[in-house]
């Protein structure tokens, strides 16, 4: 489908789909010029409010109410995601759909991969296990780990992981990533392996499995497709070193999380750090809270100060191209679920 839209209506109406928080400065997108009727919605509410919307912000980060209302959706000709992720968007009716979805790519890249950056570190050098002896006043030397020399291997190839890997290669750590096509020389990857579960390629190629066995850090920077939805399971946890750490900033359903519980507690990896999970948020009974070497986070690695903001920049800007005509910034390639390049 070519992302350029039809010229849009005079005076379009523009929808909010909202949870517990508003976008901020909301003065500049009710004010905003050449645009008519601007709606805010709950889930609660949505489907009532669909029906004559042509734009539709979806500012819940994860609901799924566009779904359940889409045959309400009789005007709709854009979705922008506040989210880099959209896979909660890529429900069979909207993708088959001439409407064109575009995401928040460019405001989380830098965020997540600081935030990556200082788990390999933190894991290498014990800060975990420095901070829980400081709570109890116990003074016990130990030896830490080199990162500079040591190996990650990304699970994904898009500005998340570019990003991850360009910092990773900043403080000496060798990287290769996993992609749709093997390749050498990438300016930031260097080697691109094959995501594939075999151990070569069809024509000899190295592989994301075949890799496995090298890396001493793996981090997950992929989408959630069909492709990768359970990829980190038990075969996947067996495959990593015992002394290697898992580190999961892309969508929760990635990890099998049971598979990851076991490999935890019975030493088959050394650590693992999540910040996103099958369900959001983990439950306070869940094991992954105390399991030796399990760092958890409650999903955010790229919420950094101001980041509310930069959505609404970006909104912006994706609005004004609507209503102007022009071609869309973060176009989601809706077979694939991602913005491809």
């Amino acid at each position: 489908m070519n992302s350029a839209a039809p010229s849009p209506p005079d005076s379009p109406r523009l929808l909010i789909l909202h949870g517990d928080d508003l976008p901020p400065g909301r003065e500049r997108i009710d004010g905003h010029p050449g645009l008519g009727e601007v709606v805010y919605a709950t889930a609660d509410d949505f489907s009532a409010k669909l029906p004559g919307t042509h734009f539709l912000l979806v500012w819940d980060l994860f609901s799924e109410a566009l779904a359940a209302a889409w045959p309400k959706a009789d005007s709709l000709a854009r979705v922008h995601a506040a989210t880099a992720g959209v896979d909660n968007l890529m429900f069979p009716g909207l993708v088959e759909s001439d409407v064109v979805v575009t995401n928040s790519r460019g405001v989380f890249e830098q965020p997540i991969a600081e935030y990556v950056l200082g788990l390999v570190i933190a894991f290498a050098k014990d800060l975990p296990r420095t901070l829980e002896y400081q709570r109890e006043r116990r003074w016990e030397h130990r030896e830490t780990e080199r990162v500079a020399g040591s190996r990650a291997l990304i699970v994904g190839t898009g500005p998340i992981a570019r990003a991850t890997a360009r910092l990773l290669t900043a403080v000496g750590v060798r990287v290769r990533a996993s992609g749709s096509r093997a390749r050498t020389g990438d300016p930031d990857f260097g080697d691109v392996v094959l995501s594939s579960t075999a151990e070569r390629g069809p024509q000899g190629e190295p592989t994301l499995f075949g890799e496995l066995p090298a890396a001493d850090h793996v981090i997950v920077a992929a989408p959630l497709t069909d492709a990768t939805r359970g990829l980190v399971d038990r075969t996947f946890l067996h495959l990593m070193k015992p002394t290697a750490r898992l580190i999961n900033v892309a969508r929760g359903p990635v990890v099998d999380q049971s598979d990851l519980v076991v490999a935890l507690d019975s030493g088959v990896i050394a650590g693992a750090a999540l910040d996103v999970f099958e369900r959001e948020p983990l439950k306070a009974i869940d094991p992954l809270w105390g399991l030796p070497g399990s760092v958890v986070s409650p999903h955010m690695a790229g919420d950094v100060i101001g980041w509310r903001e930069a959505l609404v920049d970006l909104f912006l800007d994706e609005l004004s191209r609507y209503l102007d005509g022009r071609e869309p910034r973060n176009v989601v390639d809706k077979r694939r679920g991602y913005v491809p390049g």
